[in-house]
Order: structure tokens, then sequence, then C-alpha cells
């Protein structure tokens, strides 16, 4: 008995052997395991550094011409992410820039706009924006919306007073009710905390895809399978344990970076502690390895099996509700949610950093990562067969 154990282990270390020198061999390993993700993991922290982008260009159609107008824009002007970079005559022109892709919106104050204003003829300004920027065009909206209701306030405020009211009379009418808002977990609106923390761990989960399909598809290429397999004493478990055992290990070790870098370098919100977002980095690692398997497995060619990897991962950006919450999609869609491990890593990340619940009120998502982990015995007879009897055809 212990004999056969130790020819086992004497597998498992022939096998991870000859895979680490794949790995030394092969530069796309150190390129999709090592640059890839720390690179990844630097621009989208460093572009999105000061939270929110900033001086966004807009333009502006001033055909009023008054200091009322010039009043208006100079304010939208000082808005943080604002940045009134063309003035424009007509507002054909500037929305030919906003077209072109120079501007991202522009605001519009018509011809006798304080006049109309002074006589409560009630004028109209309007703004522009460009939604299929999806952050600037939602920025620049709620900008210079508040703008515009800032305006009105201003002007009525002015009316008011001419009537005799005082200011404390003149706010109440303005604004009966006072909001006072308190975001929670993100109280700084900082979307780098909210996107980084997911778009990351997306990028390494996609490249954990494909790395391991193409890890084992090159074997099917390359007929060298059934080596690969022999020297795993003819076990499919003990050959892929072996493969992906170091890949398991270098992943692990660039997601605990990343964990390190993000909550204890640039002080994200990690209201858990680092120990179980390193722990949920553990299971997604191994959750997306066997997703892989499971790929590679149901269609045992190196391209469709990379094609089917780079689908299902980008296609988990969408999916996994940061961008587009589940709730709000279609019955169906959020069924499929669930198909993704980055949605459960997802669920993790909110109740574990953000909310600080303990790790049991994740049971659930730790349970559909451990599904995914057993997936891989499901094609696992399907992937032996092929490792012996797979004929590549280029």
């Amino acid at each position: 008995m212990k004999a056969e154990r130790k020819k086992k282990y004497i597998s498992l270390y022939n096998v991870s052997k000859r895979e680490c020198k794949n790995l030394v061999s092969r530069p796309i390993y150190l390129f999709c395991m090592v640059i890839a993700p720390l690179f990844c993991t630097f621009f989208f922290t460093t572009l999105m550094g000061s939270g929110l982008p900033t001086n966004l260009p807009i333009g502006a159609v001033d055909q009023d011409q008054t200091s009322v107008s010039r009043n208006l824009l100079r304010n939208l002007d000082a808005f943080q992410q604002i940045a009134i970079t063309e003035r424009f005559t007509d507002v054909a022109a500037a929305r030919r820039s906003m077209q072109r892709g120079d501007i991202y919106g522009f605001f519009y104050i018509p011809h006798q706009t304080a006049k109309k204003a002074i006589a409560q003829k009630r004028p109209t300004i309007s703004f522009y924006t460009n939604s299929s920027y999806l952050i600037a065009g939602s920025l620049l909206y709620r900008d210079m919306r508040t703008m515009s209701e800032l305006t009105n306030g201003a002007l009525a405020r002015e009316t008011l007073r001419a009537k005799g009211l005082t200011d404390d009379q003149i706010q109440s009418l303005l604004q009966p009710i006072v909001i006072d808002s308190h975001p929670i977990n993100n109280p700084w609106l900082n979307y780098s905390v909210y996107l980084c923390n997911t778009l990351i761990p997306g990028v390494l989960m996609l490249l954990i895809f494909q790395i391991t399909v193409y890890s084992i598809g090159v074997e099917l290429k390359e007929k060298t399978s059934r080596e690969w397999l022999r020297q795993g004493n003819n076990s499919i478990f003990i050959s892929l344990w072996g493969k992906l055992l170091p890949h398991t290990i270098i992943f692990f070790i660039i997601g605990s970076f990343i964990d390190v870098y993000l909550y204890c370098y640039l002080k994200f919100p990690c209201e858990s502690g680092l120990g179980p977002m390193i722990f949920a980095t553990l299971f997604m690692i191994l959750a997306a390895q066997s997703t892989g398997v499971v790929m590679i497995g149901t269609l045992p060619t190196l391209r469709l099996g990379l094609s089917f990897a780079s689908l299902w991962g980008v296609v988990s950006f969408s999916i996994s509700g940061f961008t587009y919450p589940v709730m709000a999609m279609d019955s169906w869609l959020q069924g499929i949610a669930n198909l993704f491990p980055l949605r459960h890593y997802f669920l993790i990340y909110v109740d574990q950093a953000l909310n600080g619940y303990p790790m049991i009120y994740s049971w659930n998502s730790y349970l559909a990562l451990l599904i995914f982990i057993f997936l891989p015995f499901a094609v696992i007879n399907r992937l032996k067969k092929a490792m012996l009897y797979y004929t590549y055809q280029p």
C-alpha cells in the first residue's frame, strides 16, 4: 500500500517537473501568468487613480451672451468632472464636434434666456451628452442637470427676494426637504474601488481559462498527450493534478499579491480583513482552472477550446453583476449568471470586503465555486480518450 502511494507521489512529481520545464520553455506562460495580470493590475489602478474621471471636455453654445449666461457657464466649468474646452455659435457645430468625439457633450443656452427668466416666462436650457461613453456620459449628465437645477433655483431665489421674502422662507420653498446622503461601503464614490476589485480578478480568471485550455490543448496538438499520461502512471487524475499544480501555485501567488496591493497598499475597503479575500481568491483560481478543464474536455481541440475560453471569460464581465445588476436582468439571464465563476466571486467580494459579513454568510457562493471545482469529473473520461486516441486536424 505504501509502495503504491509512493509511486503515485513520484508520478505526480514527475508530471509537475515536466510541466515546470514547459513553463520556462514557452514565453506565453510567463506573459499570461505573470506579466499580463500584473500589467492589468497597475494599468487599471493607475488609470482610475483619482477615483473619478476629471476635466471631461464639453462644449458650450451661449446664444444669450448675458452676465447670467456667462456666470452659469463659469459655475458649470467649476465642476470637477467638467472642463468647457470649446465654445460654439450654434447647435449644429456643437453636434458635429460631439459626433467626431472631440467633446462628450455640450450645454445650450438659447437667445433671451435671462430676459425670459426675469419676465417669468420659463426659458428652456438644454444639454446633450454622448451616452455611448457610459461613465463619461452619465457623469456629465449628472453635473449638467445639477447645474440647470441650481440655475433654476437661483433665478427663483432672486424673484422671491424681490417680492420681500427672507432667505429662510425662500429656502423652505425651494428645498422643503433636505437630502442628507451617506453612501455606504464606498463613501468617496470612487470608481476605482468599485471597478478594479472585479475587473482585475475577471482578467485573471480569463487568463486562467486560456492557460488551462492551452496547456492541455497543446499536448493534444503536438501529440505528446500519451507521454504526459504515461508519466502520470496512466492516471488522468494524477496527470491533470501534476500539470495544473504549478499553475495553481503561480496564479495563487499573483492573486495574493493583487489582494495585498489592493487592500493593503491602495487601502481599498476590506471590512472582513485580508485573509477571507485571499481564501476567496484561491477558490476562484481553482474554480477557473476546473472550468478550463471542462472547456478543453468538452471541445478537445486547441482552437475551439481557446475560443470557448475567450467567449466565456469575456461574457463573465457583463453577466457577473458589477456592470449591470443581475436582479434587473430577465429571469433566464439571472439563471445563466450562476454558470460563471466570476459571479460568485463578485458576491463573496461584496459580502466580505464591502459589507464585512462573516464567511458563513457567503456559504452559498463558496458552495457554487466548490461545484465548479468538481465539474471536471463530468468530462474526465472524454478527456482521457482524447489524450489516447485524438488525432489533431490542422
